[in-house]
């Protein structure tokens, strides 16, 4: 099992757009033995310490292998969207990881 968390900055005024795109792709996930475990819109007040800025949301998504991720990002329904994410999405940062214990 892996793990993706994804920091995700949006452009500014760009919300309602980048909805619709997470409301379009994220029902694919299961389509590639993956499942959004979380997606947080956290306040400033979530944040104990930052020395950058902060994102507009974090989601934390689980895929069986890494080849179930990759699926998922060149899915043609999932890339018939890429329009909408990058009219909305200034940047992603994502970090793979593991199960620990």
């Amino acid at each position: 099992m892996l793990y993706y968390t994804q920091l995700i900055y949006i452009n500014e005024g760009a919300e309602q757009l980048f909805h619709s795109f997470e409301d379009k792709v994220l029902p694919l996930l299961a389509n590639h033995n993956g499942e959004l475990v979380y997606r947080i819109r956290p306040d400033e007040k979530s944040f104990i310490a930052s020395s950058r800025e902060l994102p507009y949301e974090i989601h934390l998504v689980t895929f069986e292998s890494r080849s179930d991720f990759e699926n998922y990002i060149k899915d043609p329904a999932r890339l018939a969207f890429t329009e909408l994410k990058n009219n909305s999405v200034e940047k992603i940062v994502l970090i793979e990881g593991v199960k620990i214990g």
